[in-house]
């Protein structure tokens, strides 16, 4: 009975860093990045794949990024956060543009979810 009680222990402590690292990694920051604009380049806004987006804040673009464009450049996050650990063999990832963020569905019956362990952002 005593060896049942030390493998539900570990059991449990598992799941909890197993939660525990799910929370650190979808607390983590969004990938980021910057673009200079050249002198004249941005006269009436900033360009992100083929679409031309006003001076200011981004909330969102169609892409998933939120941005800020002025003169002098752009600068975006992610608003999504890529799944690196999961059963690659079984599942596949799909971006959902809608929600902004990947789903992991089964490769056999991409009805079914699939569990993902890490995001990166």
């Amino acid at each position: 009975m005593h060896g049942m009680r030390s493998v539900f222990l570990l059991q449990k402590s598992f799941l909890a860093f197993l939660v525990a690292m799910g929370i650190i990694v979808a607390l983590g920051d969004a990938y980021c990045w910057s673009k200079i604009h050249k002198p004249g380049e941005a006269k009436n806004g900033c360009m992100l794949n083929g679409k031309l987006y006003p001076f200011g804040h981004i909330e969102r673009t169609e892409d998933c990024y939120t941005c800020s464009c002025s003169e002098r450049g752009m600068e975006c996050c992610s608003l999504f956060h890529t799944p690196v650990a999961y059963d690659n063999k079984k599942c596949k990832l799909v971006f959902n543009k809608e929600h902004c963020d990947y789903d992991v569905v089964q490769k056999d019956d991409p009805s079914k979810e699939c569990i993902v362990y890490a995001r990166v952002g």
